[in-house]
């Protein structure tokens, strides 16, 4: 072939705009060979989880129709495939945007390290986060492990997050073989099998539209008003109050500098510092728990499976599959847990304040281990996220870096009737309460008979009563904690 060509090798970066990879390809002038693979090989034993999956292909849909139906799509071994296509098209460079899951660092740099050994150029970026894990770090050198010192000290005055990279002005998209054709595009994109065949996922598209196109205008939506009420409304799961960008941040239809700077030209015309204003400052400090999530993954690779602090080694789970079954299904006689699961099973998603309330009453009500809730979120969620999921899980459990401490348990009665007062966000997934009364809404048991009556519900049958009593159950989380503090202790002394 007469023209030099790059192949861009797309992964958690499904967009073209601020996507360092693909900018820096066209600035060489070079033709440009888009490839996706859906690694099925190197994955770690993390595959993605159904909803993920739902997801996924939506976004490709997306984003071969951004690249005018041409991008190559394929289910196998990165670096069995990529070689492959190098030799084929004669490519002299290999550009990728750096991903941060343990599995992932360690393929890549096999696949670098056959590329450059065969005489092809590789060039890696930072697309995804804000500040790159090995370039902060106390002044020992060790990683942080407390959020608050590793943001506001090892963050926000290291160096400034850049600007975001315009989209390309035009891309030299190279012509394939008749062969490669057959995973070019849409056909491509079916063969990956990543819908699923029983329609669980009806309700999916009234609540999301994948793409990077939907990413920036719900970020715009979101800067024009919501970011300066986040703090004040953020805790309302009936109020929509979130910026609810973390799937497209996850597959990366916007980059998080994107949103970044978003929020910082939004304060532009009054020349004030977001951080300045609280309700920005809160939205910018969740970004930087995104960016600790991945800095923990980054330094400590195990934490995925195995606790950030080894004591929870000893701790007493309980495991009951049944309990487990109910929490899944929403069926566990709580109200705000059961909407929160609901809304999860329905729409992929779960809201923020809730996802803490869920996961407290898994771990420390029914005392079920905290890897059981990862896993359902794993698989439940479209914004399921190696680094998030686990910090997330692990700091409810108690056992993660700067984790929430064991004793604070949420009360699911009493965060109920604080963050959805009135019921509406209970009425909509239980729907069978919805004739229920505000007094009652968030604890149906108290409700005397003629309520149950006027309301249709007969606990025990049309909706469940509690599966654990709350203050037993307290108890039993706190004796279980002092027992591990017990043998811990006792493992110490005859040490």
């Amino acid at each position: 072939m007469t023209n030099p060509l790059t192949l861009v090798w797309f992964r958690q970066d499904l967009r073209l705009s601020d996507n360092p990879a693909l900018h820096y390809a066209t600035q060489s002038g070079n033709g440009i060979l888009p490839v996706y693979i859906l690694d099925s090989v190197n994955s770690g034993g993390r595959s993605n989880g159904a909803a993920s999956n739902w997801w996924l292909h939506h976004a490709l849909v997306a984003l071969n129709k951004s690249l005018n139906n041409q991008l190559l799509i394929i289910n196998g071994d990165p670096s069995e495939i990529i070689p492959e296509l190098v030799a084929t098209y004669q490519c002299e460079q290999v550009c990728w945007n750096r991903c941060y899951e343990p599995w992932r660092i360690q393929r890549d740099k096999l696949i670098k390290q056959k590329l450059t050994q065969a005489g092809t150029t590789v060039k890696s970026f930072n697309g995804s986060l804000l500040w790159e894990p090995h370039t902060v770090l106390k002044k020992d050198q060790t990683p942080y492990k407390v959020f608050t010192h590793y943001y506001r000290r090892g963050c926000l005055l290291n160096t400034p997050p850049r600007t975001p990279l315009p989209t390309p002005d035009e891309l030299r998209l190279q012509g394939i073989t008749a062969q490669d054709q057959l995973y070019q595009g849409e056909s491509g994109i079916k063969q990956l099998q990543l819908l699923p065949s029983i329609p669980w996922d009806q309700h999916f598209t009234d609540c999301w539209q994948p793409g990077e196109i939907n990413a920036r205008n719900r970020l715009k939506k979101f800067t024009q008003k919501r970011a300066k009420l986040y703090k004040q409304q953020r805790d309302y799961p009936s109020v929509l109050g979130t910026s609810r960008l973390s799937p497209y941040l996850h597959f990366g239809e916007i980059s998080v500098h994107q949103i970044w700077h978003a929020i910082w030209q939004s304060e532009a015309d009054s020349q004030s510092n977001p951080l300045d204003n609280t309700d920005l400052d809160c939205y910018l400090s969740e970004l930087g728990w995104r960016e600790f999530s991945y800095y923990l993954l980054y330094h400590f690779p195990n934490i995925p499976e195995s606790n950030f602090n080894p004591k929870f080694n000893h701790f007493p789970w309980g495991n009951s599959a049944g309990n487990l079954a109910k929490w899944q299904k929403g069926e566990t006689g709580y109200p705000i847990v059961d909407a929160g699961m609901r809304e999860l099973w329905q729409t992929g998603y779960m809201h923020n304040r809730v996802r803490m309330i869920v996961g407290s009453f898994l771990v420390k009500n029914l005392l079920i281990d905290w890897r059981e809730g990862e896993r359902w979120f794993w698989d439940c969620l479209v914004d399921a996220d190696l680094a998030a999921n686990t910090a997330s899980w692990q700091w409810v459990a108690g056992s993660g870096a700067d984790a929430a401490p064991y004793f604070r348990i949420f009360n699911p009665v009493t965060q109920g009737k604080k963050f959805d007062t009135n019921g509406d966000y209970v009425r909509k997934f239980c729907p069978e309460l919805r004739k229920l009364p505000e007094k009652y809404i968030h604890t149906p048991w108290e409700a005397p008979q003629h309520i149950l009556d006027y309301a249709g519900i007969e606990l025990g049958k049309t909706y469940p009563e509690p599966v654990v009593e709350l203050s037993e159950s307290r108890q039993k989380a706190l004796a279980a904690f002092q027992q591990l503090k017990t043998i811990t202790s006792s493992a110490q002394s005859a040490c």
